[in-house]
Parts: C-alpha cells; structure tokens; sequence
C-alpha cells in the first residue's frame, strides 16, 4: 500500500459529477438482476461501471451475461495463480462453449475507485479486438493468459440475465464486496472508453464523464440516485432491476468524484489482524473473529495537515479503543504502523505518536493518561475530531465533548514528527472482543437520524462535526489535506 494511495485517491477538479454508488455485500448475497431484452445482440456489446472494492480475496462478479450454471460473459476479480493474484478475469462463452483470459496486472488497492470497460465485438476480424478491456482509461494488453472468442461467436439472449454481484438470483455465489456505481450496458455496439472517462487536464487522473450515446434496443444505465428505486434503469429499454436483499440503506456517497475513507482489509496492523478481524457492509464494519487476541484495522486515507473527523457505533463496551496513528507504509504483518515509541505492538495506543479514546474494564481513557471519566455504552456513537494544524485530538460522545479533561490533548510531538519524517495519522481502531461500525461519511451500517455534514456538505453523520473539521473524502483531502 503507497503513501499515495493513503493520502487518497480518484481527486480530480471539475467535470461531471457522480452523486451516489451502491454498496454490495457478499455476506448479505446482495445483488442484482434482469433480463435480457430478446432483441439483444449476439456479438456486440459494452459494458462500463466503476467498482470500489472492499474486500479481496474473491472471485469477486463484478458483471454476468447469460444463463445461471451456463457458460456465460463474466467480468470478476480472480486469481489466475499465485503469480497473477486478483486478476481480472474476462468468460466469452455461451452453451458449452468458453474464451476465458486473465490479466497480469492486479487489482488489490481497496482505497481506490477503478473504471472498467469490456468491449465486445465478435465479428472483428483480428482476434485481439473481438474484446477489449480498459482500466482507468488505458487498454489492457498484457494477460497471464488470453483465449480470444471465435470470430461471429455467439452469445445467448433466450433464457439468459444481466446480473451485478453474483451469478445466481439470491444465493450470492462469487459475490462482489465493495460498491459499484455508474453501470452502462449499451447493446449493439462496442464502445471506447474514451465515451464515458477522460483524462483530467491539471492532475492526469482519469476521471468519469457523461456517456452521450445510444445504448441500443436491450441497453441500460443504473445510476443509483433514487434510493428507493436503486434497480432504476434510465435507459435503452427501460426495464428495470430486481433487488436482492437490497434496501435504501445500500444507496452510498462514496463515488469516484468523491471518494470516502473506509477501513482497509490490506494493510497489516496489529499483532494477528489477518485471523482475528472480519470486514464488512462496505470495509465500515470491522468484526472480531478470534477471542484471545487484540486485533485492529487503519482507514485507507492518512493526512498531514488539516482537520478531520470521523463517528464509530459501540457495539460491546469492553475493551475497544479508536483515533489515529501514525504510518509509514514500511510494517510487517505481525505489527503496529506506529515509528515513534515502542509499546504499541498490541495495542494500538498508549505511546507517543498514537492517539486514542479507549474503553477497558469499565473505564476510559484519552492517550497514556489516566482515567478521565468517561464511560460509553452499547449504542453510543463516538466522534474523533483531529486538529493537526493546532495540535490537537478531541474525542465526543454523543455530540459532546468526552469530559473536560479530554479536551486539546497535545500531539506536538507527533506532528513535528510527521513533518520531519513525511509519516501520515490515519484512522485507527483496536478491539478485544465483539465490532466496530465506523462511519467516514460515506456510508456506514449506524443508523442516522440527523444527516448533519461538514461544512462543505460532504459526509452524512449522527453529529455535526465541529466547526472547521472535515469529513475524509476526496474532495476534502484536495482542498486541506
């Protein structure tokens, strides 16, 4: 995992804009599907969408055309073999009949949006152009192995579904963890990438733009904007997508122009992390699944400057401790990413350059301090507000300050020590037993009834953050970050 993929990613200035996303959980079989139009075509179609993965570790389906226990057009996260890891794997088959290829390249960044679009044309004379596969803008050529469609091969109509997030209606098999937004299917024809992204002028990230074309006869577009709609389809033929286990409370903000921090599965933290946690309804909900050992998780975004809040639900009000570390991107997996002090390995906290508001036996504490007071309890929501530019961490419970000694705790030392080093603070949690729900702003399982946002509108939370702290999102990272 990069510095620069901490410091957040899929940040480019103006253009058009993607309000929402949906999340989809495999553990929850959440998924969606259609029919295919009977007047569809055989052998030309494109398939665009963006995907936010949170989980690795598939076959993840990101899209499915064809018949349940059929060979079908499949478009997923995979692995080849151990050399190419969470590949992308591209099916052209339809009856017995199947063209399978993987890519060399691996998608395993869970704090980046990628933008994939397969083309397909079956009629094309050279083999290499009957598919063609473009990741943020750019033609995959290298594949661990490619088996190109006969030239005219037909895929299925009669029978056959469009699917997003697993290939059967309701048992969730090869599910896709993460959120996806931005979905087109035009019918008939094999389309550029170039139709739906563009590559921005200042900072060279590619980034979406409006589609303007035809979507055929049997085409569609999900854009997710109606939550209580979410299988909306505003284009082609206007047939709609059934919903499986799907609710309003999957409609995210967390889009590619506007990309949210979330926990990350990848990154190594705390002594035992790859046995002991479990992540999630979006990488927001971090469970414990191993009783003898302390276990944690870092956010997928680090900053070095500015201010910054986030809200976390109490689900056991025993042994949890949540805030921000430092990182520096070079710990092993049995370890803590802290480099300033030493007694942090199992924990998380409780040394200069970790700042946390933690809950053991009864009682909290803020830092290596002594117990101030203050006890939370199930359903509580807990809100970490970071102040790099003054110095400060201040830690809320139910929208008010944890106690008055846990105001303007000092984190001099570990700022100068960002600054000299180049190290990040990110997101952090640490448990003993039961979850954590966290909420960045972009989607979380904690149930809002407020709505309050930061000061820029960005971010959906129980409490308002305070005034001048800001939601870790893109477009906040952009501007303070």
């Amino acid at each position: 995992m990069s510095l620069l993929a901490l410091a957040g990613t899929n940040s480019a200035t103006g253009g058009y804009e993607i309000d929402n996303s949906l999340k989809l959980e495999d553990d929850n079989t959440e998924n969606l599907y259609r029919a295919l139009n009977l007047s569809t075509s055989t052998t030309k179609f494109t398939v665009s969408m963006w995907a936010k993965r949170t989980e690795i570790n598939g076959p993840h389906l990101l899209y499915l055309r064809g018949v349940a226990g059929n060979e079908s057009v499949v478009l997923r996260f995979a692995t080849e073999s151990a050399s190419y890891p969470e590949a992308l794997q591209v099916d052209i088959g339809a009856g017995g009949t199947n063209s399978r290829s993987y890519t060399k390249a691996s998608f395993r960044d869970t704090s980046a949006w990628y933008h994939i679009v397969l083309a397909v044309d079956t009629t094309q004379s050279t083999a290499t152009d009957r598919f063609k596969l473009y990741v943020n803008g750019v033609l995959e050529t290298e594949y661990a192995s490619r088996n190109n469609p006969a030239q005219n091969f037909a895929m299925e109509v009669s029978g056959a579904k469009h699917r997003h997030g697993a290939y059967n209606d309701t048992d969730g098999f090869a599910g896709y963890c993460g959120y996806i937004a931005e979905c087109h299917y035009v019918d008939g024809l094999q389309v550029a990438q170039t139709e739906f992204g563009e590559f921005d002028d200042d900072s060279g990230i590619w980034k979406p733009k409006a589609y303007s074309g035809s979507y055929g006869t049997g085409g569609y577009y999900l854009d997710f904007s109606d939550s209580s709609a979410l299988g909306n389809n505003s284009a082609g033929d206007g047939t709609d997508f059934t919903l499986n286990n799907i609710t309003a409370a999957d409609q995210a903000t967390d889009t590619p122009t506007n990309n949210f921090c979330t926990m990350n599965p990848y990154a190594p933290y705390l002594y035992r992390i790859i046995v002991a946690t479990d992540f999630t309804n979006g990488a927001t909900q971090v469970n414990k699944t191993n009783a003898n050992a302390w276990c944690g998780a870092i956010g997928t975004m680090g900053v070095k400057s500015g201010k910054w809040y986030y809200e976390a639900r109490v689900n056991d009000n025993d042994n949890l401790m949540l805030g921000f570390s430092t990182f520096t991107g070079n710990t092993g997996a049995n370890q803590s990413p802290h480099t300033i002090g030493t007694n942090i390995v199992w924990y998380g906290g409780g040394a200069s350059g970790s700042y946390w508001f933690y809950h053991i036996d009864s009682g909290s504490q803020v830092s290596n301090a002594s117990n101030r007071g203050t006890v939370w309890s199930n359903g509580d929501v807990l809100g970490v507000a970071l102040d790099i530019d003054n110095s400060r961490i201040d830690f809320y419970l139910n929208g008010s300050l944890a106690g008055s000694s846990n105001t303007n705790v000092d984190i001099s030392a570990t700022v100068n020590e960002i600054d000299s080093t180049g190290d990040f603070l990110i997101p952090f949690i640490g448990m003993w037993r039961s979850e954590f729900r966290l909420n960045f702003g972009g989607y979380t399982t904690i149930s809002i009834s407020s709505a309050a946002s930061d000061e820029n509108g960005y971010g959906t939370f129980e409490y308002a953050p305070p005034s001048g702290y800001y939601a870790l999102c893109s477009k906040n990272l952009e501007e303070y970050g």
